[in-house]
């Protein structure tokens, strides 16, 4: 027999939860919202409270200025919402603090898994696989064509291109909360021990992540060097930096850009990226499709992203599932 769920309405704007009158993720302020993670378009100010993990609302406050109604939950922990509604915070592998919500309700299961990747990050916990009824995931790389490097690979490419220019430096462009942590930590772990330099518009973020305990290791900004001081160096600034006037005060930079995006060679042309690595905190085709089958839900919601080939892998493998017509969430710079 056929099961509706009734008590979780996807609506354009958010994910409702109808019987603790609370909403996931929410693109517009209400009384109380759940939010998986502090990227811009999923988390936001103005709300009554936010539940998050202590992370998420340390990220929103700097980014967001806000932390009225704070409620900090730890991974794990199970909250009672009201209404029969139970919710737990469960590790997405996406970026510090990020989070899919288990919501229990009536004897069922749903899970939101908000943005998630299932490949190690020494910035954040590995995503939790969790049965349940139902998978609201997203398809930001919901296409056949997107399978990503081994990120060491990628590593690899950039610390050899940085050894072959001793007179050159390496401009990454990172999104500047997940990206540009996860890349540098990634050095790091390759055993890049020298100072990297920061675009002052990562440097509030990078400090963040380090007072939750995650090492980047010797971080300058180039505000406070001279050019000859960044010769043979990794420089790492937004996406929006790599082409304008700030970038000319570096030592001839070989333009990189990290994102998932980048094995599209018309957006590496088209942001004039010599040097693309395909680096990406959202799941590839693969890792949504196993955890499809990891998780093995009754049915399967997907959202954000490329629906339609998600959609018909699953009907093609006899699952359950529809796509939601959320809008206002974006792809970023992945």
């Amino acid at each position: 027999m056929a099961r509706d769920f009734s008590w979780i309405k996807p609506e354009p704007w958010g994910i409702h939860v109808v019987p603790a009158d609370s909403w996931i993720d929410p693109a517009r302020p209400v009384d109380r919202a759940l939010v998986t993670h502090g990227h811009a378009d999923h988390a936001r100010g103005g709300h009554g409270a936010t539940l998050a993990t202590p992370e998420t609302l340390a990220i929103m406050k700097l980014r967001y200025q806000t932390d009225a109604g704070a409620q900090p939950t730890a991974y794990g922990e199970t909250i009672s919402l009201g209404g029969g509604v139970d919710a737990t915070w469960l590790p997405a592998g996406h970026v510090l603090g990020s989070a899919q919500i288990l919501l229990e309700h009536a004897g069922e299961r749903i899970i939101v898994t908000g943005d998630y990747k299932r490949r190690a990050d020494p910035t954040c916990p590995p995503f939790a696989v969790t049965p349940c009824d139902v998978l609201v995931t997203e398809a930001t790389f919901g296409l056949p064509v997107f399978r990503h490097p081994p990120v060491e690979h990628e590593v690899a490419k950039l610390l050899k291109a940085l050894a072959e220019n001793p007179d050159r430096c390496v401009l990454v462009g990172a999104y500047a909360l997940g990206k540009a942590q996860r890349l540098i930590a990634e050095v790091r772990r390759a055993g890049h021990s020298a100072p990297i330099y920061l675009h002052g518009a990562m440097e509030r973020m990078c400090r963040l992540y380090q007072e939750f305990g995650v090492d980047l290791g010797d971080l300058r900004l180039v505000s406070d060097a001279k050019k000859e001081d960044i010769v043979g160096h990794i420089v790492v600034s937004p996406p929006s930096a790599l082409n304008d006037r700030w970038s000319r005060r570096l030592p001839d930079p070989i333009t990189a850009m990290a994102s998932g995006w980048m094995r599209v060679r018309q957006r590496a042309r088209q942001r004039m990226v010599e040097l693309p690595l395909v680096i990406s905190d959202h799941a590839d085709w693969d890792e949504l499709t196993q955890t499809v089958v990891d998780v093995n839900p009754y049915e399967t919601w997907i959202t954000h992203g490329r629906e339609e080939a998600m959609l018909r892998w699953c009907q093609l493998h006899q699952r359950r599932a529809k796509a939601l017509a959320l809008v206002g969430y974006e792809d970023e710079d992945d």
